[in-house]
């Protein structure tokens, strides 16, 4: 009796030692699986559900000629245009709960189908809504509700070293387990300016970041350590002819002119640039500049101001010299249209002008006319 007592003793201890360490092991299991969750993971996990596949088909045109580098048979017989179905595949963020998603216009230039495909595999036939070259960003809407979306944040904000997230579909990952693949790294520099490409896309003010971005990363997020969209991820250097990949240097439009775009996209339909000025200016040439006893030949003079226009309304004068737009040099008539397509500015927008009238330096405000 007394031996089966002290055996029960003995088993009631040991289950007591053991619940205590089991519930030991479980805070310390517990306690690990905090420490791997970090602001990164929370903000790839907040954001997921929100990043889309895009794919493509469009139609693309090209020429065989039967008689190659001949030039009088290429004359009798020209080229033949023929055309055929190209496959391209990109990423998307989806912005509303209502199916607004944003990507690159270079995703969905020519595209005769867009398919976005969201987490779990959903696919949507997506309808364009606008795509504007200049920036690369374009605008589609699927049909639907209730939709998870991303948040944006402020890209003006941005900090130099602070952690990003690149999130989207590189070499078509994405249809693999129809989860965003998340590469990770650092806001290496921002407000980087490309100017105007072959392409006629204008990239300025560009954040670059060292997280890998690869094909197929086109169009998707990048976020920061907030789950904030910052900016759309758009173009990458390669190391040389030879490889396409990431060498840890890729560039992303900044979020605040997205919203810029999208806003008019959705408005319009399109991005209308156009402007008028009223201005017809003449470069200075070294025998003009002596003429007008000027002491450089940096500036354009005003040849005509149309009556009633934006020009004249702003107190410019035929035979005023305009030497800087916006606090920058102006050397031709070209580097005032530069200017003012570099800024994405348009009708109704105001440009500073600094103006020599007469011998007297003035600063103008001048409102883009439509």
């Amino acid at each position: 009796m007394r031996s089966i007592f002290r055996n029960s003793k003995f088993f009631l201890f040991f289950l007591m030692s053991s619940i205590g360490l089991f519930a030991q092991f479980s805070k310390f299991q517990d306690e690990i699986m905090a420490s791997r969750e970090t602001a990164i993971t929370r903000a790839v996990e907040a954001v997921s559900p929100a990043v889309a596949g895009i794919n493509v088909t469009a139609i693309q045109e090209y020429a065989t000629s039967a008689f190659f580098n001949d030039p009088l048979w290429n004359m009798l017989f020209p080229d033949q245009i023929h055309r055929r179905r190209v496959k391209s595949l990109g990423s998307g963020v989806v912005i509303s709960e209502d199916g607004y998603v944003i990507t690159n216009a270079h995703v969905v230039e020519g595209a005769e189908e867009i398919v976005v495909t969201l987490i779990g595999g959903q696919e949507h036939k997506a309808h364009m809504i606008g795509m504007d070259n200049v920036s690369d960003i374009a605008l589609l809407k699927i049909k639907g509700k209730d939709f998870p979306s991303a948040r944006f944040g402020d890209s003006n904000d941005v900090i130099i070293g602070e952690w990003v997230i690149a999130l989207g579909n590189p070499f078509g990952l994405f249809n693999v387990n129809f989860k965003p693949t998340a590469t990770i790294g650092i806001v290496s520099a921002k407000n980087l300016n490309f100017g105007r490409q072959q392409s006629g896309r204008i990239f300025q003010d560009m954040i670059q970041t060292d997280a890998s971005i690869n094909t197929g990363n086109s169009g998707g997020p990048l976020v920061n350590a907030h789950g904030e969209v910052i900016g759309i991820n758009t173009f990458i250097f390669t190391g040389n002819a030879y490889s396409e990949g990431s060498v840890g240097v890729g560039f992303a439009v900044p979020v605040n002119r997205v919203t810029t775009i999208v806003e008019e996209l959705k408005r319009y339909g399109k991005i209308d640039r156009t402007f008028r000025t009223g201005l017809s200016v003449q470069n200075i040439d070294r025998f003009l500049a002596r003429y007008l006893n000027l002491s450089s030949t940096s500036g354009v003079i005003v040849t005509e101001v149309e009556s009633g226009s934006s020009a004249a309304n702003a107190g410019i004068k035929v035979g005023d010299v305009i030497t800087e737009v916006n606090g920058k040099e102006i050397k031709t008539d070209s580097d005032i249209i530069q200017e003012i397509q570099e800024k994405f500015l348009k009708a109704g927008d105001v440009i500073e002008l600094k103006v020599l009238q007469g011998d007297k330096d003035m600063n103008i405000r001048m409102e883009l006319g439509k």
